[in-house]
């Protein structure tokens, strides 16, 4: 007689949860900081042919920290979507916002539905015309976006670079300069 196999749902996200850090951990860190005239995109990076950060579209550009095929499938439908939506309705109609919002839905259905989740976390950066705020959004590997501001970090040592980024954002009065 074979026995029933039962995961909770409960346990069974934990589990998700813990595979997709321990794959992103692995990875090298990339870091955003905004400063008065953009935003600077910085990524340790070894190889001379895979690239971690790249442009989206006008203004966006993308990072991601983790498994390579796996953001570099992202990059690639991010960069279709813009397109799409440029050339359906308007170039100025192609937002970070919306770019991070498709994200988040494509990597939270992913988490939610696949046996195995994505072992990635991105960044989708745009930078805003005179006048408006840059936008800087992080996803992470369950579909969670944050609007983060100033600074951000993904990947391997993201903690400590967040922690060692807000110490020197609060010791200058708030911005990197």
């Amino acid at each position: 007689m074979v026995l029933p196999y039962y995961v909770s749902p409960e346990q069974m996200m934990q589990d998700k949860a813990e595979y997709a850090r321990k794959g992103i951990a692995k990875g090298k860190s990339i870091i955003v900081l905004e400063y008065a005239n953009g935003m600077l995109l910085v990524a340790e990076n070894p190889s001379a042919s895979l690239n971690k950060i790249s442009e989206i579209y006008d203004r966006i550009a993308f990072a991601g920290a983790g498994k390579y095929s796996e953001f570099e499938n992202l990059r690639k439908a991010g960069i279709r979507y813009a397109d799409l939506k440029g050339y359906a309705y308007g170039r100025e109609d192609v937002t970070a916002k919306s770019l991070a919002n498709a994200y988040s839905q494509t990597i939270g259905n992913i988490f939610s539905e696949a046996m195995k989740p994505l072992e990635v976390e991105i960044l989708v950066v745009e930078v805003a015309e005179e006048g408006l705020p840059n936008e800087l959004y992080r996803i992470a590997f369950d579909g969670s976006i944050g609007d983060e501001k100033g600074f951000a970090a993904i990947g391997g040592q993201a903690e400590e670079l967040r922690l060692y980024l807000k110490g020197q954002s609060t010791e200058s009065g708030g911005g990197c300069s």
